[in-house]
């Protein structure tokens, strides 16, 4: 059974940094493509980061390109995404997701990922 848990969320100021990592049980984590989404009370789930299991290859959504920067280490079976310049705007419940490997899928949507943990809220203040 694989389970995710997030950690590292908290309360910072807009122009902190904070470093959020997700713990996957279960099975390695080189078995999955890894990614970060948010939601924010309201809204969509929104895409945040993904990141290859075969390549590491990543990508981002546009509101945290060259802000946000995500990674993998299989040896710890754990995702961090690394933030920095936060916004008030990048205040939300940020969730990890994993999917199986495979050709032809979208890592931008929140459908494409099997498995998902609880969230961990990040709040900034300005």
């Amino acid at each position: 059974q694989v389970q995710l848990v997030e950690s590292g969320g908290g309360l910072v100021q807009a122009g902190d940094s904070l470093r959020l990592s997700c713990a996957l049980s279960g099975l390695p984590l080189s078995s999955f493509a890894m990614g970060w989404f948010r939601q924010a009370p309201g809204k969509e789930r929104e895409f945040v980061a993904a990141i290859s299991g075969i390549t590491d290859s990543t990508l981002y959504g546009d509101s945290v390109k060259g802000r946000f920067t995500i990674s993998r280490d299989n040896t710890k079976s754990s995702v961090y995404l690394q933030m920095n310049n936060l916004k008030t705007e990048d205040a939300a419940t940020y969730y990890c997701a994993a999917r199986g490997h495979g050709r032809d899928w979208n890592p931008t949507e929140k459908g494409e990922y099997a498995y998902w943990g609880p969230g961990t809220q990040v709040t900034v203040s300005s």
